[in-house]
């Protein structure tokens, strides 16, 4: 390279994001549980919609998502102008840390929080920092006093990825109430769909002009190849993210797909119903095995093993059965394994694959 031509600072610092497996090297059918996709993927209605937009991909789409915006609001009984649309909910994280956080900022998240905190962080110079979580789950207290005067963004899942766990009501009104003037709370909810009866912090957003939420259309809604989230804010912040998005940034057919998939609520409720049955079932029956995990609030389990040699031997285990499942190291997790949870098939053979590897005589267990 030459001389003097350099990245800007923190770019170097981000560690390259691994997505979860889909292939396994010798094995030609696999169950992949590893990215936390809607087993059953897009709806009858969605597909219908995609092969409509397909004949339209040679027009430019809307720069400002009207039709998407009004369907959200119109579902979730919110403010079409508070809500703004990205690739995923990935970029309007991205967003955000562009547009009030850089160098001499502090981005403050959780400590088994979602990896694109910190990588957004970096990728405009801020300073991201960790806070303590307690047995897993968001410690508010721990957030509170990680604040400072520097600290700009706030970001907590909610339910959390990867533990599945997630806070009340009260507590995460508590931070909103407590992190310093001139810094925002981000609610990201992009496991909000999979919690009976739960607005992911629209309420707050409404009542504070320091919080925004973060949804996405990656996982109930079964639209991860299409890459569509969306944020709800104080208009004043819309107005700023704004400024900073691309004018077509989704594309027609991720945009006629979304509308479709908020409006078929049947689905979506369907897909919640026989997520909360395979899950309680399948947490029930590694616990059996002396697998045990938190209470879940997604649509995967974060399974805890004696040590990372057990959840590592586990895991090749399971590839050698044709089962991929997400390696949590990156998250300070190496004894667990993240599970996605699947049709009733696919839950069916990870457990049965769990018990045989448990199973296996003492000589091939790890030391």
């Amino acid at each position: 390279m030459r001389a003097g031509i350099e990245p800007q600072p923190g770019i170097m610092e981000i560690a390259l994001y691994e997505g979860g497996q889909s292939k396994v090297e010798g094995v030609s059918e696999v169950v992949k549980l590893s990215s936390n996709e809607n087993p059953f993927g897009a709806s009858e209605k969605v597909q219908e919609a995609i092969r409509r937009a397909a004949l339209s991909v040679h027009r430019y789409p809307s720069t400002d998502h009207a039709e998407l915006r009004a369907a959200i609001a119109e579902v979730h009984g919110l403010d079409a102008e508070r809500i703004l649309c990205g690739v995923g909910s990935d970029e309007i994280i991205t967003f955000l840390c562009q547009a009030y956080a850089g160098p001499g900022d502090e981005v403050l998240y959780t400590e088994h929080g979602f990896l694109m905190y910190k990588i957004s962080a970096h990728a405009v110079g801020a300073t991201p920092v960790e806070a303590k979580e307690r047995e897993r789950t968001v410690d508010v207290d721990a957030l509170l006093a990680a604040c400072t005067e520097r600290t700009k963004l706030v970001f907590v899942a909610n339910p959390n990825n990867p533990t599945g766990t997630m806070i009340g009501g009260n507590e995460i009104t508590r931070l909103a109430d407590g992190i310093p003037e001139g810094a925002i709370l981000v609610l990201d909810g992009a496991y909000a769909e999979y919690v009976e009866g739960y607005d992911g912090g629209a309420a707050l957003v409404e009542a504070r002009d320091n919080v925004v939420m973060t949804r996405t259309f990656s996982k109930i809604y079964g639209l991860g190849g299409l890459r569509v989230g969306w944020g709800y804010a104080p208009k004043p912040i819309i107005d700023v993210l704004n400024r900073v998005r691309g004018p077509f940034n989704l594309s027609n057919i991720a945009l006629s797909a979304a509308e479709v998939a908020v409006r078929d609520t049947a689905y979506t409720e369907k897909c919640r119903a026989e997520n909360t049955r395979m899950r309680a079932w399948m947490a029930e029956a590694l616990a059996e095995l002396g697998v045990p995990s938190d209470t879940s609030c997604g649509n995967f389990i974060l399974a805890r093993f004696h040590d990372a040699a057990e959840a590592e031997a586990c895991d090749a285990y399971l590839k050698q059965q044709g089962l991929i499942v997400r390696k949590t190291t990156g998250y300070k997790l190496p004894h667990c394994l993240r599970i996605t949870v699947g049709d009733e098939s696919g839950c069916r053979r990870v457990v049965a694959a769990v018990r045989a590897f448990k199973d296996q005589p003492a000589k091939d267990q790890p030391a």
